[in-house]
């Protein structure tokens, strides 16, 4: 199972002790996935079965509403099996609509809106809302491959309140429009964290913390390993570029031309190609500290530098 098939998994067995937390939910899985037929029922359709499991357990427990499931092959593209709910008894659908405060909507007065914020007026309606409306048309992305969460609405109004009651959580929430379809999404991996506080998948939530954290570990250890390959590799080149200078002096002028401090640090680093700089200074006589050896190398770099120069010129 994919791991936004998961969190809806866990999601869907959780049902709010608050009647009118039940609403909200209710209001949003309707709001997706609900219409209203040229007859007059109300038909909810998915292709989950956790977010049908949802909607049944809400009809029963806030309506008590009890109704068959009718299931469907999906010919369209072969995707497989499609669930339906119908209320055709006229009270049943009157009361639903009247307390979820749907309306209908869209050019034949099929689709259903949410108008009426005092649904999701209080903040446990507002968590019941957002995860009625992750059930029923949203998805997470494996967070082991990346940061992504999105709930998929039929139009813009519809988007812009869901987007506003999320990010009266403080998460920054944001809306693209994908082919015909609004989607409000949310990219940043600790935002993600606090969406699944906040439709309260906790079990989901430790998942994606646990990933994130190991993944966080590895970044670091890349990025010390990095580090510490540049500064080998930085070494390793001037340690290379100090013997080759060092021997063109010994090949053209002599250390006998050089002052005594040059001459020793230049037979030193020719005896000890691998010591350190520290150890270079610890076998001087006087010793020399880390910036003093450092400033006769680059002195004698200066010199093999000066000496090809030279030898260009002549030629």
């Amino acid at each position: 199972m994919s791991f936004s098939g998961m969190v809806k998994e866990e999601l869907s067995g959780q049902i709010g002790t608050g009647l009118h937390c039940r609403i909200a939910e209710t209001a949003a899985l309707l709001s997706a996935c609900g219409k209203i037929t040229a007859e007059g029922t109300l038909r909810f359709q998915t292709e989950n079965e956790s977010v049908l499991r949802k909607y049944f357990t809400l009809l029963q427990k806030t309506f008590n509403i009890k109704t068959e499931i009718s299931v469907r092959e999906n010919n369209h593209l072969k995707k497989g099996t499609v669930y339906f709910i119908e209320l055709s008894d006229s009270e049943q659908v009157q009361a639903v609509l009247q307390s979820t405060k749907l309306k209908r909507d869209g050019e034949n007065g099929e689709t259903l809106s949410f108008c009426n914020a005092l649904v999701t007026q209080q903040s446990c309606c507002k968590r019941a809302f957002i995860r009625g409306a992750f059930l029923a048309s949203g998805s997470i992305s494996d967070p082991r491959k990346s940061y992504h969460f999105e709930v998929v609405c039929q139009d813009e109004k519809k988007a812009k309140q869901l987007q506003e009651i999320i990010r009266s959580f403080q998460v920054d929430a944001k809306i693209v429009l994908r082919k015909k379809s609004y989607v409000v999404y949310v990219k940043e991996g600790a935002q993600i964290v606090d969406m699944l506080a906040v439709m309260e998948a906790n079990v989901a939530l430790m998942d994606l913390e646990n990933i994130r954290i190991l993944k966080e570990m590895r970044n670091s250890v890349n990025r010390k390993v990095n580090c510490e390959t540049a500064n080998i590799n930085k070494t390793v080149n001037a340690a290379v570029k100090q013997m080759e200078d060092i021997k063109l002096i010994q090949r053209t002028i002599g250390f006998e031309s050089l002052n005594e401090g040059l001459a020793q640090i230049a037979e030193l680093r020719l005896q000890y190609p691998e010591s350190t700089l520290k150890e270079l200074g610890l076998m001087l006589v006087p010793q020399v500290g880390k910036s003093g050896v450092n400033h006769r190398l680059r002195k004698l770099s200066e010199i093999a530098d000066g000496l090809r120069e030279n030898k260009e010129e002549l030629l």
